[in-house]
């Protein structure tokens, strides 16, 4: 099991590419058993996520190959069940029961696992395929979906309790991609990963308009045909080297980002006092760190909201940041795990009912600590930096799940750190 050792005080500057988007990929990828042509997804990024999509569809009978982050898929002839020891690792594949849904009339989905981040039900997911006519059990741990008759147009509302739900409107726009009629559907996520997917579907032979926004139109159409299609970038992993960068850096500078797709992070960057500068294009930005930075107070909301996939990495900003941060999680009130390995190093964070309160310290000091989720672990990198001595970084598989090379990039940027097998 590999662990990361960061020794604090470096000094990051320079220029790295953002990889494209794992969040995006990964329904990307689940889209293409939807037609048996050849489908040619390029950037995707090389993470555990999208290594374990790539082996979901081999085991469902799908011809995968994949170079230099280029991914050829082609789903002739495919199984309608979804392995167990596959899916359990990871929560994204639930996604695949749409296009199989779809393709085959019928999906065998083990429930899946994923981060332990508090309870991500499945039953907006279900809800709306339900709405379109399927049928639904449960056996074994299974989720089984079936559709004799095909699948039919309806109008479908995902509100949730805390939010739309992206991987469910993912689910229900793939199923509805091959649907008798028109498809409606309300409080839609509107992330940019959403709109990424109808993109691509709509490359294939979909016809799909409004992703993007809260409401969904999808007219079924009788086939997909082949397509080329590039994932966009990682606003995640951009947040988070914007967020490394205003902690530790001199003028760091990221290619292959989307300004639109990042303007509530730098909102919130520029609150606590640093400077984002980006080229007219938007693709390129460059972070300063403030000279006088300065607590902010940040609540997370759906898209285009403050993103609950930076908080972690914000909480770590502000740790060492002058004056008193309130963080609010509206998505995931239990999302905070972080914060108990931050206080090891030293910060003063008080955490009650999905709000932290973050009160800024000169400096953090080394300490072994624990990752347990994906952003969580980015936090915790992101918080060695800046710390006296040496931080042991564990369970690093976590960091592995969504960030391309994320110790190799920061080391490009001047960061002391490596990894290493214990």
């Amino acid at each position: 099991m590999d662990k990361l050792l960061v020794h604090g005080g470096a000094t990051l500057r320079g220029t790295i590419n953002i990889s494209g988007s794992k969040n995006a990929s990964l329904p990307i990828l689940a889209a293409a058993i939807l037609t048996g042509e050849d489908c040619i997804i390029g950037r995707v990024p090389d993470v555990s996520d999208t290594n374990y999509m790539i082996q979901i569809l081999s085991a469902l009978g799908a011809n995968v190959e994949r170079s230099s982050g280029t991914v050829r898929i082609s789903c002739t002839d495919i199984s309608a069940e979804a392995p167990y020891e596959l899916v359990r690792r990871m929560r994204a594949s639930i996604c695949v029961m749409g296009p199989l849904l779809a393709r085959k009339g019928r999906a065998v989905v083990s429930l899946p696992g994923g981060c332990v981040i508090g309870d991500r039900p499945v039953d907006l997911h279900l809800r709306g395929l339900q709405a379109l006519g399927a049928k639904v059990e449960f056996e074994g741990g299974n989720i089984i979906l079936t559709a004799k008759d095909g699948l039919r147009g309806a109008e479908i509302d995902l509100r949730g309790t805390h939010g739309p739900t992206v991987l469910g409107t993912d689910n229900v726009m793939m199923a509805a991609t091959l649907a008798d009629g028109i498809t409606v559907i309300e409080s839609a996520a509107a992330e940019p990963e959403v709109l990424d997917l109808a993109n691509f579907l709509n490359a294939m032979g979909a016809k799909i308009e409004g992703a993007g926004t809260s409401r969904i139109v999808i007219e079924g159409v009788k086939s997909l045909h082949a397509v080329q299609h590039t994932v966009i970038p990682d606003r995640i992993e951009a947040g988070t080297f914007m967020a490394a960068a205003a902690l530790a850096g001199e003028g760091v500078t990221l290619r292959r980002v989307c300004r639109e797709h990042l303007k509530a992070i730098t909102t919130a960057l520029v609150k606590a006092g640093h400077r984002v500068d980006f080229n007219e294009a938007g693709d390129t930005c460059t972070i300063f760190r403030g000279a006088d930075p300065r607590g902010c107070d940040l609540v997370t909301a759906p898209y285009p909201g403050f993103p609950t996939d930076m908080q972690a990495q914000m909480t770590a900003v502000l740790a060492t940041t002058p004056g008193t941060s309130v963080i609010k999680d509206t998505i995931f009130a239990q999302r905070f795990m972080h914060c108990a390995e931050l206080k090891r190093m030293g910060a003063d964070i008080t955490v009650d009912n999905g709000t932290a309160v973050v009160r800024g310290v000169e400096q953090l000091s080394a300490a072994p600590v624990m990752a347990s989720d994906l952003r969580a672990s980015a936090a915790l990198v992101l918080a060695a930096l800046t710390a006296k001595g040496t931080t042991a970084i564990n369970r690093l598989y976590h960091i592995d799940r969504g960030y391309e090379h994320i110790d190799e990039k920061l080391y490009m940027l001047g960061a002391d750190l490596q990894r290493v097998r214990e």
